[in-house]
Order: C-alpha cells, then sequence, then structure tokens
C-alpha cells in the first residue's frame, strides 16, 4: 500500500468518524476485540482519544440483546458481535449479532454445563473463557474442557477437541476457565490438566506441557489465560497454572524456566503481565510480585525483583508508563512502580471485580455492579473522572471496546454502545 493510498484511507477514516461511523484502521477495516483482554492481550487499545466524561450526550446505548447468563467477553469483527451463553444450565450457545443493530446472524448449540463448587455457586455454572477470533474462525471453549472452531460467517462446526477423551482426564471441578490464545496457525489453552498447542486449521494436538497428573480441587484446571512474549531474548509461551508462574518453548512446548506463586486454593488468577524481561503477577489474599527472567549459559533463571503487600484477585491490571494500575480484593484500586514496586496511591473501595481497558492515559473500568468508570491514568494520585450506571445487572465480563464501540456483557444480555460528540449549544439572539 503507497503513502498516498494510506492518506486516503485515513482521511475517509477520519471523515466517517466525524459523521458517527465506527471507527476504522488503515486498512479500510473497523477496529475490532479479537480475544481476552484485546487485540494484543494487553487491555490497550489505539483510535481517537476518549471522552473526558461518560454522561449521556457522550456516551449513548444503541441496542441490546437479552441473553441467557454468561461471563464471556464479547469479540467484534468488522460485522459481528459474538457471545456465548449457557442455558437452562445444560446447553452451551454461541451467537453471532450484527454489529450494527444486534439482530442475530446465527445460533449454535451443544450439550455442556458444570455444576462448580459450593464456595464458587455465587458466581453461578455457566460458561466463563472468552473465545478468540482470527478473522474466519471462531475459537470457543466450552465448560467440560472442549475447545470447538466455528466458521464466523455461518457457525458451522470446522473441529472440535475433548480434552477429556484426548488426554483421559476429568472435567475440571470449576469448568474450562482459561481463553484461548491464538498466534499465528495455532493456538494455545490451558485445558485438560495442562497447557496445550493445537493447529488452528484442523485441532490436531501438538504437544502438550505442565501435565498435572495429580491434580485435586485445588490444583486442577487453571483460572489463568496465557500469554504470548519475548522475554529474556527469546520468544515464549507465558503460563500461570493454579500454582505456579512458566515460561514454555512455543515451537516444542519444553519448559524454559518455573516458579512457584504463592497460592490460596490455587486461586492464582490475574492474567501474567510482561514489563520488559520481567512478569508481574498478584494472588487471591497474598501478595504483587515482579519476577525478573535472565538467559545464561547454563539456562534461564527466575529472580524476585520485589514483593507488594498489595493483594490481587481476578482483575488483570493495565500498565501505562511503567505503572500497574490493578484492582484489588479488597475492592480498591491502586497503582505500582513497576521498576521499584511501591505503591504509590490505593482509591477508596468500588465492586468486588472491574475489567479494565486502556487508551493513552485514560482507563475505562467496568465495575461488577453495572458501573462504568473512567479513570485518569496518573500515578501520583487517584482521579475518577465519570461514572456512568450501564446496567441494573451485575457484568463481571470482560469489556470490549473497538473503535467508538463499547460492547458490554451483562449477566442476562449484551449491549452496543458508542461515543458521541456532544452538540453545541447555538445561543439565543
Amino acid at each position: 500500500m503507497t503513502r498516498i493510498t494510506r492518506l486516503v484511507i485515513l482521511a475517509i477514516a477520519l471523515y466517517l468518524a466525524g459523521k458517527g461511523a465506527a471507527a476504522f484502521n488503515l486498512e479500510g477495516k473497523q477496529e475490532n476485540w479479537s480475544q481476552w483482554r484485546g487485540p494484543n492481550r494487553d487491555g490497550q487499545v489505539n483510535g481517537a482519544a476518549w471522552p473526558d466524561r461518560l454522561t449521556d450526550n457522550y456516551l449513548e446505548q444503541t441496542w441490546r440483546v437479552p441473553l441467557s447468563p454468561s461471563y464471556s467477553g464479547p469479540i467484534v469483527s468488522d460485522e459481528a458481535v459474538f457471545v456465548t451463553e449457557t442455558k437452562d444450565k445444560s446447553t452451551e450457545i454461541v451467537r453471532a449479532l450484527s454489529r450494527a443493530t444486534g439482530k442475530e446472524l446465527w445460533k449454535v448449540e451443544w450439550p455442556g454445563a458444570i455444576s462448580v463448587p459450593f464456595f464458587a455457586k455465587r458466581n453461578g455454572d455457566w460458561i466463563r473463557a472468552t473465545p478468540a477470533y482470527d478473522g474466519k474462525s471462531l475459537y470457543v471453549a466450552g465448560m467440560r474442557d472442549v475447545l470447538v472452531s466455528l466458521d464466523a460467517k455461518s457457525g458451522k462446526e470446522n473441529w472440535r477437541v475433548d480434552f477429556t477423551k484426548e488426554f483421559s482426564t476429568a472435567p475440571p471441578e470449576f469448568g474450562l476457565v482459561c481463553s484461548p490464545l491464538l498466534d499465528g496457525n495455532f493456538i494455545y489453552i490451558q485445558a485438560g490438566n495442562a497447557v496445550v498447542k493445537l493447529d488452528k486449521r484442523n485441532g490436531k494436538v501438538l504437544w502438550r506441557a505442565l501435565n498435572n497428573e495429580q491434580a485435586s480441587i485445588m490444583t486442577n484446571g487453571a483460572f489463568s489465560s496465557p500469554v504470548m512474549a519475548t522475554v529474556a531474548g527469546q520468544k515464549q509461551l507465558i503460563v500461570q497454572t493454579r500454582e505456579q508462574l512458566a515460561g514454555v518453548d512455543p515451537e516444542t512446548g519444553k519448559q524454559l524456566w518455573i516458579h512457584t506463586v504463592p497460592s490460596f486454593r490455587g486461586m492464582n488468577i490475574l492474567t501474567p503481565v510482561v514489563f520488559g524481561d520481567a512478569i508481574f503477577t498478584s494472588s487471591y489474599q497474598n501478595k504483587s510480585w515482579l519476577y525478573r527472567i535472565n538467559k545464561g549459559a547454563t539456562g534461564f533463571t527466575v529472580n524476585q525483583a520485589w514483593e507488594n503487600n498489595a493483594q490481587g484477585y481476578m482483575s488483570t491490571p493495565v500498565v501505562i508508563d511503567g505503572y500497574a494500575y490493578l484492582h484489588l480484593g479488597n475492592q480498591r484500586f491502586t497503582c505500582i512502580n513497576l521498576q521499584t514496586g511501591e505503591r504509590t496511591w490505593t482509591s477508596q473501595p468500588f465492586g468486588k471485580y472491574a475489567s479494565l481497558v486502556a487508551q493513552r492515559d485514560r482507563i475505562l473500568a467496568l465495575d461488577e455492579r453495572g458501573i462504568l468508570l473512567l479513570i485518569k491514568a496518573n500515578p501520583k494520585q487517584f482521579e475518577l473522572l465519570s461514572e456512568k450506571q450501564v446496567s441494573d445487572e451485575e457484568t463481571w465480563a470482560h469489556l470490549a471496546i473497538a473503535g467508538e464501540e463499547l460492547f458490554i456483557r451483562e449477566l442476562n444480555a449484551v449491549t452496543a454502545w458508542r461515543w458521541r460528540t456532544p452538540k453545541k449549544q447555538v445561543a439565543a439572539n
């Protein structure tokens, strides 16, 4: 694509954005939300700057579709919004809805549900993992340890892998929670009491690593989702199991390094956050840590750079200019200097959970109480710019943002919202 062509496309995109159309990238396609925590799996988005308030004249709802319960975050393509559901505690459903109107494009379902243990009942028995989308296919993880590839245009099933049959393992007591990761022609997921690499074109299992052969209710399955990054000069799959943090060679499945992370009932839930050649994580009723990964002549070593008494829970932080903005188990937000481990501020309490998406120095936090918070990323003090009640239901699923549109998965519905430019008031003569 020539420079002139790019400038023309950019001019058209800016014109359309000014007319209230969805944002477009330099290839002329709408911005999308393709996987857990967004296109780069880091909770960061580009595009036009967000407004500094969430009042009705800046953010308006464009459609709402009732659904059965789910904790899966919405996936957004150029044309569709993909959502999951669990119906009647027995059936898992995947729907494609029109991105513009919410009209159903297709629907598929299969038998599948798990009754989770009593101490997790308050969070429901419904599907949890967020699907992944590669432009052609949608990859959906079902609660009973299955991964299903669907044609994104029609919903036709491409292939299915039942990990309980593949590896002769029992379904995890809490269901398959890990959100699949796409990288090239491959897909990675924590399932079958391990981390698994599959060929996304046919579902063939290519390797299985970090096997947990002596699994119990406190170690079975996984709550975290992996990321791919270059750390200490080598591309590696960063995986957090219920008790350990590890780096795995994505080509071979070889364990490069591993380190035990203190846990309570195996509740290591956050997605690991890569910061240079270090990994940040935090666990429920424990602490936060930064682990530095080094590569020497004999292999990799892991050294704890610092620890902090900040107790994370389920919310993965966003990192802006070397600071991690994290929601804690005590319902407060905090800011941590990743170089030093110092907490620079801690806020008053909000909800029990918040999914975070950042753009430049702005953070949108979807509180599980149905409240959307707009926070300025200020390492010196907590700055709440605006807030808005966007649902009367719980909103545990991860917020999705694509261009000028926000998609919110309520417990029993999905809603679409759009940034808008308020009309200027004309003074009377």
